[in-house]
């Protein structure tokens, strides 16, 4: 990630029994919409991965507590929460009590149609929550990319309408009561 004077952000994978269960984020926060972008890439580029995902479309929490995690530097988990859709997915209203930082969804190979066709793209989105009463903006990024780092979309927008997009709907609906 770009150098803006401080310590870089970096992130590392965490796997639990051989699936993807986050991220944890090392040394500083993402400052922008930009920089989580970059975060969501290299995300959605782990879940291009066959058999990261194998479950579906997953649901991350950005969170500030580390539980149980002993990395030095870290500074917060993007941690897997649940599915999106499927028979156990998460209930509409889920982070309704506290208000996550973003919520972040990844979908695999198998659940995403590929822009570029001949490229096996996994794609996620990120919605970093606001409080448009107060004039703070919803702000979200999309990525597509495969496994190879090949990235067919990338995008970044602030002052968002949550209801403009699927994924953005659909994270707004998990905290919403």
């Amino acid at each position: 990630m770009p150098d803006r004077g401080g310590p870089p952000v970096e992130v590392a994978p965490l796997h639990r029994g051989g699936e993807l269960a986050g991220f944890v984020l090392i040394g500083r926060w993402p400052e922008d919409t930009l920089e989580w972008a970059q975060v969501l890439l290299l995300a959605v580029q782990v879940a291009a991965v066959p058999g990261m995902l194998p479950r579906g479309s997953t649901v991350f929490r950005v969170a500030e507590d580390l539980p149980g995690t002993q990395l030095p530097g870290a500074v917060g988990i993007v941690v897997a929460e649940g599915l999106l859709v499927g028979e156990q997915h998460l209930s509409p209203g889920r982070f309704a009590d506290r208000t996550p930082a973003g919520l972040a969804v990844l979908h695999p190979p198998d659940s995403t149609v590929a822009s570029v066709p001949e490229y096996r793209s996994a794609s996620g989105c990120i919605l970093l929550p606001g409080l448009p009463e107060l004039g703070l903006d919803h702000r979200a990024a999309w990525v597509e990319a495969d496994a190879q780092g090949h990235v067919t979309r990338l995008a970044s927008k602030a002052m968002v309408d949550p209801l403009c997009d699927a994924d953005t709907a659909a994270l707004a609906l998990l905290l919403v009561a």
